[in-house]
């Protein structure tokens, strides 16, 4: 393949002031509806759990299993997943991520054909493959949005991207909870899987670093690299050749700033999955509701998470062109957003359905305007190592896929209730509050130390 002519700035005619493309934007829309299909993709098992609990007979704890099961391949793939951005780029590591983890989902509806201990295996064993399969995902998000956006623009950009795992619950639970009522369980893995695998082609050709880009023009080139945008770490040398990996991992866990943003990350994604795994069988089995008619409830709660996802990322935008520190703006919508997401623990003490779909969405809404932790990835990760560091930080936020759904399975068959649940995700909201407040001290980018 013959390699492709780097642009520069400088390549404008002499005395022309040309307008800056915004490309960028098309870049981020991209990765906003091929995120949307990932996380569509982790909520079919939620989706399709009530049907799959009852036909395999699972109790909560196997169940809970059965939900984590993505989350150890996940997190077990981090590492080697941001070692391969780094080392091959964003954009042929995320083709074959979106391909394979589509192929696999679509399999899952395979499950169906086998009985007993078999199925349960094989449901298993895919969604471990889901897992690994999807590591590079965010990571690849976030190295992205560090070559293309400057840092002005970068906690809307990652806000955006980030909020459409609210977006795939509005647009695809009322979907798949209409395709189980309708075709059966199997059908939302076949339509989930099939899409997933269209979607990989697209981005094969639509996703290119900022100086390769076809459409991209000097003026906007020049106008990211001013303003903090690392144009360079996708098509240009590889930065990560430079590094040596394992010291580079003990550097960056080294650093107070980073670790507090890591488990503070953890405490949040706890709050996410709870939403991907749980929620819809609270609806079911807590609530009483239907199984369609818990798949369009689910989304209200996730339509004020995606319009608070957006919010955290204008306000935290605003706050530094108003002159505000990049600590306190980002920091800000984290803590309050928090403090709000807390309120779901009031649906223990409430009985009108109303009011319980009322109070899960003032709590999202909070989590969405607090879900800033890739903003400040892209903020604080070495240019030598933006997908190390961002799968660093997805390994420590997705330990959550494998906890919650267990800690959660345990509580209910302790309790019979939910309202042990409640609690536990509540509080992993506080202590997210407590990392930000006295743990992460001022937001800056990370430098390695040359030993």
């Amino acid at each position: 393949m013959p390699t492709q002519q780097l642009k520069s700035p400088a390549a404008a005619p002499a005395g022309v002031r040309a307008k800056p493309t915004r490309v960028r934007w098309t870049i981020l829309a991209i990765l906003f509806i091929v995120t949307t299909i990932n996380y569509a993709d982790r909520a079919t098992i939620s989706i399709a759990g009530p049907e799959l609990k009852k036909l395999l007979d699972l109790s909560a704890v196997e169940m809970g299993y059965v939900f984590s099961a993505f989350g150890w391949s996940y997190v077990l793939a981090q590492l080697p997943g941001g070692w391969l951005l780094d080392r091959f780029g964003s954009k042929i590591t995320y083709f074959f991520s979106i391909f394979l983890w589509s192929l696999f989902t679509l399999l899952m509806g395979g499950v169906g054909f086998l009985a007993g201990g078999s199925a349960v295996a094989a449901l298993f064993c895919l969604r471990l493959l889901v897992g690994a399969a999807e590591a590079p995902s965010f990571p690849g998000n976030s190295r992205i949005a560090s070559a293309w956006f400057p840092t002005a623009e970068r906690g809307r950009a990652a806000a955006i991207f980030n909020s459409a795992q609210y977006f795939a619950t509005v647009l695809f639970a009322p979907l798949m909870g209409w395709l189980v009522h309708s075709f059966g369980w199997q059908s939302v893995f076949y339509v989930m899987g099939a899409l997933g695998i269209g979607m990989s082609v697209v981005w094969l050709y639509t996703i290119h670093g900022p100086r390769q880009h076809p459409r991209v023009n000097a003026a906007e080139l020049a106008y990211m690299e001013a303003g903090g945008a690392l144009i360079d770490i996708e098509g240009g040398p590889r930065l990560a050749d430079k590094i040596a990996t394992w010291p580079s991992i003990r550097q960056l866990l080294g650093s107070r700033m980073l670790l507090g943003v890591y488990i503070g990350q953890y405490c949040i994604t706890t709050l996410t999955y709870f939403f991907l795994t749980w929620f819809p069988v609270y609806l079911v089995q807590e609530r009483q509701m239907t199984i369609l008619k818990a798949g369009f409830v689910a989304a209200l709660p996730a339509v004020a998470g995606f319009l608070g996802g957006i919010l955290g990322g204008v306000i935290s935008d605003r706050m530094i062109k108003s002159g505000a520190s990049l600590s306190a703006a980002r920091k800000t919508p984290i803590v309050a957003g928090m403090l709000l997401a807390m309120s779901m623990i009031i649906c223990n003490y409430v009985e009108q359905d109303w009011l319980v779909i009322a109070v899960m969405s003032l709590a999202f809404f909070g989590k969405g305007i607090g879900a800033l932790g890739w903003a400040v990835v892209s903020d604080t990760s070495p240019k030598q190592a933006a997908g190390l560091s961002g799968s660093l930080f997805n390994t420590f936020g997705n330990t959550a896929a494998i906890t919650t759904p267990i800690a959660i399975g345990y509580i209910l068959d302790a309790t019979g209730s939910f309202a042990g649940a409640l609690v536990f995700v509540g509080a992993n909201a506080l202590v997210a509050i407590l990392c930000y407040l006295f743990v992460v001290g001022d937001i800056r980018r990370f430098e390695f130390r040359q030993d």
